[in-house]
């Protein structure tokens, strides 16, 4: 089972990517794909000492760039690294794709080259979060900027399925975010998706306000991709706005200082549990075969780890799952 990796997707490509399939390999004994200019990637392999070694490498023509239209992936751009990889993954040479690249690309590329699930209406980018209790799962966070009812429902499928398969969670608490608990609050997509929702066969408990998101009072949380998408960024701002501000208040003085000093393991521990690093990136939900969305700003680390997701989530049978669960 081997995945398909995008190298020169993201800030860091390609030297990050590759050195992130070798952990993965080293550690893991999971084997890459690695897609993109041949010539380049060897290239960069010997400028920064990884021996690739053993590694399969697919040609690619060229990158699609942020600054491009995400419809370039099966257009103009039909051959670039992200495409290649995508395409490995419909032609089952790989069981999953991997791509720190343009996310509006993915989602496009996800579509029309893996292909939807079939009854799935529309893919939804997740996101998974850390709360006070736990980590959760947050979709749509962009892939979608409207929706129907009917798309929140199979969020709802989709998320309670991958909760469980991948991250652990027995028969997980799913929630719609809304601007009220009452059933009777939000628009009338909000109205008749909690409607659907009820009807599903999930553990739905209702609506979930903008101030419980952090609550940890449930495991997946399902939005729009427009509402998810400001939900998440405001998530990250105000945590590094928070970071930014205990820093502050700890280098005030020498007595401060002391303090950070004796709190210094709780700080690392809380450090750790907001690292997006250890998760790697978010799952695109709903296409045939699994495909990760690595954060564009994704180090070693961030690739080893979302390889390994990636990974888990082919081998414990998610797409099956979510099938069966329609």
């Amino acid at each position: 089972m081997k995945v398909a990796l995008d190298v020169f997707g993201g800030d860091n490509a390609p030297a990050a990517a590759i050195k992130g399939a070798l952990k993965a390999k080293e550690e893991f004994g999971i084997e890459s794909i690695l897609c993109g200019n041949k010539e380049k990637i060897k290239e960069a392999a010997k400028e920064n000492n990884i021996d690739i070694t053993g590694f399969e490498i697919a040609d690619a023509e060229n990158v699609i760039e942020i600054e491009d239209d995400p419809t370039e992936i099966i257009k103009s751009k039909n051959n670039c690294s992200m495409a290649v990889a995508l395409k490995a993954v419909a032609e089952n040479k790989a069981a999953a794709a991997v791509s720190a690249g343009s996310t509006g690309a993915l989602v496009i590329g996800g579509t029309f080259i893996v292909k939807r699930i079939k009854g799935i209406k529309r893919c939804a980018l997740a996101a998974i979060i850390p709360s006070l209790k736990n980590h959760f799962l947050l979709l749509d966070v962009g892939a979608n900027a409207e929706v129907k009812p009917e798309f929140l429902m199979q969020f709802g499928v989709m998320g309670s399925v991958y909760a469980e398969k991948v991250m652990g969670i027995k028969n997980p608490k799913v929630k719609l975010l809304n601007i009220g608990e009452e059933d009777c609050k939000g628009t009338e997509v909000h109205k008749e998706a909690y409607k659907l929702l009820k009807q599903a066969n999930i553990n739905f408990l209702g609506n979930a306000e903008g101030r419980d998101i952090m609550s940890g009072n449930q495991d997946v949380l399902i939005s729009d991709g427009f509402s998810g998408n400001i939900a998440l960024k405001t998530i990250e701002g105000v945590s590094g706005s928070l970071f930014s501000m205990l820093k502050g208040v700890f280098y005030k003085n020498t007595a401060t200082k002391l303090a950070a000093l004796t709190l210094n393991g709780g700080l690392r521990e809380l450090k750790h549990k907001t690292d997006y690093t250890a998760i790697g990136g978010a799952p695109l939900l709903g296409t045939k075969a699994p495909v990760f969305k690595a954060h564009g700003s994704s180090n070693e680390i961030a690739f080893k780890n979302a390889i390994y997701n990636a990974y888990i989530f082919a081998k414990n049978g998610v797409i099956k799952e979510i099938e069966e669960n329609l």
